[in-house]
């Protein structure tokens, strides 16, 4: 039962995943955040996050998010070019915010999404906009209350990486997971 439940939601997310949609943006929060470098933080997610629904994260707390050795210490996501689906191996990854959040109702995340230089700055601005919504989607459906979560949209304004190369680009495209609370 448990199986067919996965598969349910596993379809349901990449169903969603696939929408786009616009939401309101809230940026004066004050954060705890940490900039990833794109080497992950080593957490094999492979060990039945996405199968067990919030992976079993909601036993996790606040000081976790800083703990190199959980997952949850990892909060950027990254996407593909002119893309605003969230990547298969990165599923996971929110799974496990999924699951924190849902269990913890007084902590929030602000999800920042950043595009990098290329196209025009409304463009951008957009599309990042749309790779927050689509990390917001994903864990409003794993059970996080809508008020948990706030978006705001930097489009190309804050880049992680200088530089004009697919190096650089690929590091700029991604949504921050910043928290708030707790």
């Amino acid at each position: 039962m448990k199986f067919v439940q996965t598969v349910i939601a596993v379809l349901a997310i990449l169903w969603i995943a696939g929408c786009s949609s616009t939401g309101d943006s809230k940026g004066d929060d004050v954060a705890v955040e940490e900039h990833s470098d794109g080497a992950g933080s080593g957490f094999d997610y492979s060990d039945g996050a996405a199968s067990s629904g919030v992976g079993g994260y909601n036993q996790l707390n606040i000081e976790e998010l800083n703990d190199p050795d959980s997952p949850l210490s990892r909060r950027v996501i990254y996407f593909a070019y002119d893309s605003s689906e969230v990547a298969e191996e990165d599923r996971d990854l929110v799974a496990a915010h999924a699951g924190f959040l849902a269990a913890n109702p007084g902590v929030s995340v602000v999800l920042e999404g950043h595009s990098d230089e290329r196209g025009a700055r409304e463009y951008n601005v957009g599309l990042a906009d749309r790779r927050a919504q689509s990390v917001r989607r994903m864990l409003e459906f794993q059970g996080v209350a809508p008020e948990q979560i706030s978006v705001v949209s930097y489009g190309e304004e804050k880049p992680v990486i200088e530089g004009y190369d697919e190096s650089s680009w690929s590091q700029n495209r991604r949504v921050e997971l910043v928290y708030v609370g707790g």
